[in-house]
C-alpha cells in the first residue's frame, strides 16, 4: 500500500541560482511537493559549474525555461503564481524587485501565495555581496574555527547555503500552514547570527570571548576534539561523566572523573 508524500500537492515556484536557494526547495521536493524551477534562456547560472553540481541541487524538480524580464515572461509566471502555494526566490533585493518577485507584485495573481527571498542582509539590507564564505567571516564563524595559531578557517562546505536553505524551507511551511499568503524575508547574515547561540549567550552574558582551541576542540566539553594517532585522526566527543567513564574504562585510562577536573587539564 503506498503512502502519500507529506508534501504532496503543494506546488512551489523557484527561481533560484546557484545552492542556498535550489537546496531549500529540493528539500521540500523530496518530501514530496511539485517543483517547478524558473529557469532564464540559456539555463540557470550553476548549469556551467558541472553536470553533477546541479544534479545535487535540483533533484525531484521539473525545470521551464522563462524570461521574467520580458511581457510574456511576467504573463507566464502570473499563471503559475495563480495556481501555486508559494516562491521561493534567491538574488539581490535590487533583482527581486526589479523582476516583481515579492508578495506586494504577485498578490495580484494570487492572495494566498507565499513569497520567500533569500539575500544576503534582507530584502531592505542593499546589495552588499553576500557569498557563502564572506557571510562565514563576518558573522565571525570563520574566526571561532581552525587552529588558535593559525589564521581564522572556512569550513570544507557551504555551511551558511545551506543552513539558510533549511531556514528558508522552515519559514516557507510556516506561512503556508498559517492559511495566508505574505512575504518571509531569510537573510544569510540573520542565520549565521543565530547559530552563534551559546557562544553569543555566553559572551553577551557572561563576558565570555570566543577562543580556538588546539585540534577543533569544543569550548566546553573536554576531551571533545581530533586526537592523532598511528593510522589517522580519532573523533572523541565526550559530553557526560558516564561517557568519560565507559571510554576510559576500554582506553585503561584512570582518574579524572569530573568534567570539571578534565576541563582545568585540558592543555
Amino acid at each position: 500500500m503506498s503512502t502519500a508524500a507529506p508534501l504532496a500537492g503543494i506546488r512551489i515556484i523557484e527561481v533560484g541560482v546557484m545552492l542556498a536557494g535550489p537546496y531549500a526547495t529540493m528539500m521540500l521536493a523530496d518530501l514530496g511537493a511539485e517543483v517547478i524551477k524558473i529557469e532564464p534562456p540559456g539555463g540557470e547560472i550553476s548549469r556551467q559549474v558541472s553536470d553533477s553540481y546541479f544534479a545535487s541541487l535540483n533533484r525531484n524538480k521539473q525545470s521551464v525555461v522563462i524570461d521574467l524580464r520580458s511581457p510574456a515572461g511576467r504573463q507566464q509566471l502570473g499563471e503559475l503564481v495563480a495556481n501555486s502555494h508559494a516562491l521561493l526566490v534567491n538574488m539581490k533585493p535590487s533583482a527581486i524587485k526589479r523582476l516583481g518577485l515579492t508578495y506586494e507584485s504577485l498578490k495580484e495573481f494570487n492572495e494566498g501565495i507565499v513569497c520567500v527571498a533569500m539575500t544576503g542582509f534582507g530584502l531592505e539590507g542593499g546589495d552588499d555581496p553576500a557569498f557563502d564564505y564572506v557571510i562565514q567571516a563576518a558573522t565571525g564563524v570563520a574566526a571561532m574555527t581552525g587552529d588558535p595559531q593559525g589564521p581564522p578557517t572556512l569550513p570544507g562546505y557551504s555551511s551558511a547555503d545551506n543552513s539558510t536553505g533549511l531556514t528558508a524551507a522552515l519559514g516557507l511551511l510556516a506561512k503556508i500552514v498559517s492559511g495566508t499568503g505574505g512575504q518571509v524575508d531569510v537573510s544569510l547574515q540573520d542565520v549565521m547570527l543565530s547559530q552563534l547561540n551559546y557562544r553569543a549567550a555566553a559572551f553577551l552574558n557572561d563576558g565570555v570571548e570566543p577562543k580556538r582551541y588546539p585540534y577543533g576542540a569544543h569550548s566546553y566539553y573536554v576531551p571533545a576534539q581530533l586526537f592523532s594517532t598511528a593510522d589517522g585522526f580519532l573523533a572523541l566527543f565526550v559530553t557526560h561523566d558516564a561517557f568519560w567513564a565507559a571510554f576510559a574504562a576500554e582506553a585503561g585510562i584512570d582518574g579524572f572523573p569530573t568534567m570539571a577536573e578534565r576541563a582545568a587539564r585540558r592543555d
